[in-house]
C-alpha cells in the first residue's frame, strides 16, 4: 500500500553516510553530458561554416 509503514528500519545517520558517499563521488555523469553536448555544438558549426559559408565565398 502506499502509506504502509516501512519494513526495514532506518537509522538516523545511515541516510546521512549514503548522501556523502553519492556526493562524494561527484557530478561525473553532468561533467560527461555537458562535454558531449559542447563536442556536438562545435562539430555543428564547424559542419556549418565548411559546408556553407566556405562554398558561398569562393
Amino acid at each position: 500500500m502506499i502509506n504502509s509503514s516501512s519494513t526495514q528500519a532506518a537509522t538516523p545517520g545511515s541516510e546521512d553516510e549514503a548522501v556523502e558517499t553519492i556526493v562524494r563521488a561527484g557530478p561525473s555523469g553532468a561533467v560527461a553530458v555537458a562535454g558531449v553536448a559542447t563536442a556536438v555544438v562545435l562539430a555543428l558549426w564547424f559542419a556549418f561554416y565548411l559546408l556553407v559559408f566556405l562554398p558561398r565565398s569562393v
